[in-house]
């Protein structure tokens, strides 16, 4: 039988659990590797080949570690893995531009990216879309305090990448991210 997956998706794993070792998912304690390994398994799921696994499981890399450098990636991983893992990230740099300008621009990013892109990026904003809701019903309105902006803006921010997701693209993840964002927006406001 013959494999299904190089080495390298083992290296990057390994590199991924290393990088996150000691981060938390945010108000929680979550490790912050569970993120990156789910979102590398609903890629794998929906049809991702093995560089898109490759930067789901790095997608978080260049945005939340300080000193990550896309050229490590691209020697690492090569050109295609970098290329998706920059598109991914709203900010490579530290400390980061404030949240509504980078927003904003990862949107207008998203809108155009390739369909590539926008499958891994569906399986990143799908599970923290499933995390709000789930830590919604687990501790209550508190759940906004974890977010540097107010309930609104973060209701208004996952509905923008639904919208920019679909221009252009179509696919399932799309359509279980666009049923977890109305979700949520109803158990917010309900």
């Amino acid at each position: 039988m013959s494999a299904l997956y190089e080495p390298r998706l083992d290296e990057a794993v390994a590199f991924a659990l290393d990088a996150f070792r000691a981060r938390r998912r945010k108000g929680t304690d979550i490790p912050y590797v569970t993120h990156l390994l789910q979102v590398m398994v609903t890629v794998g799921e929906n049809g991702g080949d093995e560089d898109q696994l490759i930067a789901a499981v790095l997608h978080d890399w260049l945005e939340d570690i300080d000193g990550a450098d896309a050229a490590l990636l691209e020697a690492r991983w090569g050109p295609r893995v970098r290329s998706m893992v920059v598109a991914l990230s709203d900010s490579a740099t530290h400390p980061k531009p404030p949240w509504k300008a980078r927003k904003l621009a990862y949107l207008a990013h998203l809108s155009t990216a390739l369909p590539e892109v926008k499958l891994v990026s569906a399986a990143d904003k799908l599970h923290n879309c499933r995390s709000i809701r789930r830590d919604l019903r687990t501790v209550g309105d508190a759940v906004w305090s974890r977010f540097s902006v107010p309930r609104e803006e973060t209701l208004w921010y996952y509905g923008a990448v639904v919208s920019a997701l679909a221009a252009g693209w179509t696919h399932r993840l799309l359509d279980e991210l666009r049923y977890e964002v109305d979700s949520l927006r109803t158990e917010a406001e309900g």
